[in-house]
């Protein structure tokens, strides 16, 4: 199967966007950035979901962590950009299956499920859907942001650590997962877990990722079964208020 490459994206002439009177300031940033972001264009020109195809495009390209007949589980799918890219690279005899708590306009090739990761009920919809353990978990879950730098931190820790404590359940020996995390400190147990059952941790920021972004993503390879317990800290145990 031919692998689609991420591809070269042309800066376009900017477009100014005047504010409005009953348009909120940090509406007309918004509607300014979206106009202006190559990416942006370039995915509704390829017919994908979202900007986001191109994050996890670039990391498959460096990371090579999806082929045909694979079992793929994209955690946070809506509004579905990397289950689209998983469903072209897995093929017709791969099987993916996306989750989000809000629901998601169906996709061919893929089974979507509303449903919260953190519900153990959630774990064996998935498996069934899988019809096996999961060769690849993937998550670019992400909580609405409070424009608080440290909170809105810790809570993507938190969603990280969700999905951590999924993998751990649903992931094939020698599987591998992705998380979006955030820049900083605070996902130092999440980080010395990996590393504990995982062969391979490395890091990545795809040049998609918007500049004044602070996530990154964690690229964990060669999981080493073993159903182990997360043991994060309490205060990182994914209960944190809104999350």
């Amino acid at each position: 199967m031919k692998r689609r490459r991420s591809p070269p994206v042309a800066r376009l002439p900017a477009v100014e966007v005047r504010s409005a009177r009953r348009r909120k300031p940090s509406s007309t940033r918004w509607l300014s950035r979206q106009l202006n972001d190559p990416y942006v264009a370039e995915a509704r020109r390829l017919g994908y979901r979202s900007r986001a195809a191109f994050k996890l495009i670039e990391l498959d390209e460096r990371f090579r962590l999806l082929r045909p007949g694979q079992r793929v589980v994209d955690l946070g799918c809506a509004p579905g950009g990397w289950t689209q890219v998983a469903v072209a690279r897995a093929g017709s005899r791969g099987i993916v299956v996306g989750l989000d708590v809000t629901e998601t306009a169906p996709l061919p090739g893929a089974t979507l499920l509303t449903a919260d990761i953190r519900d153990q009920a959630t774990l064996a919809a998935i498996l069934a859907a899988l019809g096996g353990l999961a060769d690849v978990v993937l998550s670019d879950m992400a909580p609405a942001a409070t424009g608080h730098a440290a909170t809105d931190h810790l809570r993507i820790v938190a969603l990280a650590e969700d999905a951590f404590a999924a993998a751990l359940e649903i992931l094939k020996p020698g599987g591998a997962f992705v998380a979006k995390v955030f820049q900083g400190g605070a996902q130092g147990a999440l980080l010395a877990a990996l590393k504990r059952d995982f062969a391979e941790l490395r890091h990545a920021k795809p040049s998609s990722s918007r500049a004044e972004s602070a996530e990154t993503y964690v690229v964990a390879t060669g999981f080493r079964s073993g159903r182990s317990a997360p043991r994060f800290p309490a205060s990182f145990s994914g209960e944190l208020p809104g999350v």
